[in-house]
């Protein structure tokens, strides 16, 4: 493992070498200085170009060694991104840094290389903007205050994963901040929609802030979540993110990145948030999640079981009860076609609940849910409402022709929701 620093020599890009060695200090690995020069003004100056690039080079070795880290350098030919992206990935870096685009180039580095860096790496990217507070924090003089943008995406987990690596370096301060469409978020919880579509209701705002703190679980410090911002926005979301960024003066924004390309970047939360950012930004891609043997185990602490009152739909109940740890909340609903006789039904839910159970700390909430006809969205609504692990569902095990004929709850949930699903079928005759 390793950290790449690219530098071009700026003023700014040594305030990120400095940044770079004293992680890579602290983390006990190779610094891995770059340049890389173009290849137009290779061609033209030839040999003269290369020695002034790696006598300065060598230069910032000897400087930077003198704070304590282990440092290389390595002087490239081509595109900047591909070049540094490609020895990042030979190297195995665990982080690349660089100094934040300047706002005196034209476009505000839109397309500039720091942006396409970003969308090249398999690792994180660390465009340092101001170095001081990171300098200070990672020499134990300060804590970090550290905001990161949340959403349900792979880029975010790996992120959120990324910060949490942070306290390896020492004390973090962490914030959650999501910006949401308000009507998107009414319709995929199934809640009631004011007059005003931009309003945000108190029922809503909760919801949203609980589902943002489960999100934000395994960055908990004494089993208390980090605080969390939800506002909702009607523009580029990074924009609102750097605007609560800059109101709460955190020294770092962390973002996922898609590796969005062409006119896909309009709508990247990344690459506007290094354009606009006052302070440093990390964009962490969707590579940089665990996965095989370093993958963490997953755990189930609220889990949603449907039932229908058949035999099978009631063997899932024991099913998703075994699923949560002791502790955890197990949902237990039904759908109905009106709102008749829910009281019935309720106690029909009741009796379902498995002893051991409630004897193992599990606890089981009972809910009646009125879909008419339709049973999958008043179950995927719950699931985001309830923000659950996992869904348990029964199903008949039906196949082919008899299938098409009458329908799959299970199979059209699976198509509905990007939650775990476990389905619990009949047992054989």
């Amino acid at each position: 493992m390793s950290i790449v620093c690219a530098t071009n020599f700026s003023d700014a890009a040594r305030r990120a070498s400095d940044v770079a060695a004293e992680l890579a200090r602290k983390a006990g690995v190779p610094l891995l200085l770059a340049h890389v020069l173009n290849p137009n003004s290779a061609r033209a100056f030839g040999q003269a170009l290369s020695r002034a690039a790696e006598a300065a080079l060598t230069d910032e070795q000897k400087r930077l060694e003198r704070l304590g880290a282990k440092v290389e350098w390595v002087l490239l030919t081509g595109e900047p991104e591909r070049e540094v992206a490609n020895l990042a990935r030979v190297r195995g870096a665990s982080l690349v840094v660089a100094a934040s685009p300047t706002h005196e180039a034209p476009f505000l580095g839109v397309g500039g290389t720091v942006d396409r860096l970003a969308q090249a790496l398999d690792a994180p990217l660390l465009a340092v903007h101001d170095a001081r507070p990171l300098e200070s924090w990672v020499r134990g003089e300060r804590p970090l205050k550290v905001l990161l943008g949340v959403d349900h995406s792979l880029p975010f987990e790996a992120a959120r994963d990324w910060v949490r690596g942070l306290r390896a370096f020492g004390a973090v301060e962490v914030l959650g901040g999501r910006v949401v469409w308000p009507d998107t978020e009414y319709r995929r919880l199934g809640l009631a929609r004011p007059v005003e579509f931009t309003e945000v209701t108190p029922e809503l705002h909760a919801v949203l802030k609980r589902e943002t703190e489960a999100l934000l679980g395994p960055l908990a410090e004494s089993g208390r979540p980090p605080r969390v911002f939800v506002q909702p926005g009607f523009g580029r979301i990074a924009d609102s993110l750097v605007e609560l960024a800059e109101r709460e003066a955190v020294d770092l924004l962390v973002v996922g990145t898609h590796h969005r390309r062409a006119l896909g970047r309009m709508w990247s939360v990344s690459h506007h948030a290094l354009r606009l950012a006052t302070m440093s930004v990390a964009c962490v891609p969707s590579q940089a999640v665990p996965t095989g043997a370093d993958a963490p185990l997953p755990t189930f602490h609220d889990v949603l079981v449907a039932t229908d009152f058949s035999e099978t739909g009631d063997r899932a109940v024991a099913h998703a009860c075994g699923l949560v740890s002791p502790g955890g909340t197990v949902h237990l609903v039904h759908v109905a076609e009106n709102d008749q006789a829910l009281e019935a039904q309720k106690r029909q839910l009741e009796a379902l609940i498995p002893r051991e159970a409630e004897a193992t700390g599990r606890r089981v909430r009972v809910e009646v849910l009125v879909g008419g006809k339709d049973v999958v969205t008043p179950l995927t609504q719950a699931a985001e409402r309830y923000s659950v692990d996992a869904l348990v569902l029964g199903t008949h095990g039906r196949t082919g022709l008899k299938r098409a004929v009458l329908g799959s709850v299970a199979q059209a949930v699976l198509a509905r929701t990007e939650r775990p699903v476990l389905l619990v079928r009949p047992p054989s005759a």
